[in-house]
């Protein structure tokens, strides 16, 4: 079925080697900023999850958006996940697809701590980065929590058809909780059937089983303080004990930042499920106000 299904539809943007495998990229837009966005750890279809607040964006910027290995259509692969190599696969994917930057990521959940490496290692590449909940290293000092576990039998969820089971029975479990009408019929089809093919595969197990060392390795670094930095925060409904709460921790990781936003809304993790059009807007004025003051000071 996974076969048949893979000659029946094709991925929707183009394929790029990288490290001898097949990576897809999903360009929209011709203009304006080049919006590179990052999916959270999991997400098995990126390019759908993300349509509704990419097609938005790429009205005023060009919007990229890159499948890692094990994710949507790009291949699977057995390279270690560290937030380096991560990083540079991304790097050459964009070279590759003959994407020059400077880029601004826009990362959820996970993809934070790949965004924060990037900006570091390579920061004349970034000219900015929109968090959407991001996941930071200093978070699991900042809360006292312990880095969670994927139990690696769950790389047999998808080859075992498990997946594609539970796509027919609890459909509403695999896809965006959205407003009817966000996602059109044909995206929630092809979510459906990609999570059949990806869902918690190899990579995606291997990347979880890496967080804790991706986390140790960038737990001294911060955004540098000359890069604009937007923060989604998704509001939690209790605070720690001392008053603690992912909007005070957000707070805290952009006091040292010039140019900063940090924007809390209701909603779950991932907000760019209900909240794309005000997202977009927000970033369309928050790069807008950025570029205006860099070129102030130029």
């Amino acid at each position: 079925m996974t076969m048949y299904e893979h000659r029946q539809y094709p991925a929707w943007g183009r394929y790029v080697e990288v490290k001898g495998k097949k990576m897809h990229i999903y360009t929209k837009g011709t203009e304006g900023n080049t919006i590179v966005m990052l999916p959270g750890l999991g997400t098995a279809a990126p390019v759908l999850d993300f349509e509704p607040l990419a097609d938005r964006l790429a009205v005023h910027n060009k919007v990229v958006v890159v499948e890692p290995f094990g994710y949507g259509w790009s291949d699977l692969t057995d390279e270690e996940r560290t937030v380096d190599h991560i990083v540079e696969e991304l790097r050459s994917a964009l070279q590759q697809a003959d994407i020059p930057g400077p880029y601004t990521l826009l990362p959820h959940s996970a993809s934070g701590i790949y965004s924060l490496y990037y900006a570091n290692k390579y920061p004349d590449e970034i000219q900015a980065v929109i968090g959407i909940d991001i996941t930071l290293p200093q978070a699991v000092e900042y809360f006292g929590e312990t880095v969670p576990q994927m139990p690696k039998y769950m790389s047999w969820i998808a080859p075992s058809g498990a997946a594609r089971l539970a796509a027919y029975i609890i459909p509403s479990d695999l896809l965006p909780a959205a407003d009817k009408g966000t996602y059109s019929d044909e995206n929630l089809k092809l979510t459906k059937m990609i999570t059949a093919w990806k869902a918690y595969n190899k990579s995606v197990v291997n990347e979880a089983g890496e967080l804790r060392n991706n986390i140790e390795a960038t737990k001294d670094m911060a955004f540098p303080s000359g890069l604009p930095v937007m923060i989604f925060a998704a509001e939690r409904d209790k605070a720690s004990t001392d008053g603690r709460t992912n909007i005070t921790f957000y707070d805290e990781q952009l006091q040292h930042v010039q140019s900063h936003q940090l924007i809390p809304l209701k909603g779950h993790h991932y907000l760019h499920w209900t909240h794309f059009q005000k997202m977009a807007e927000d970033i369309d004025a928050f790069l807008q106000a950025a570029r205006a003051q860099k070129d102030g000071v130029s």
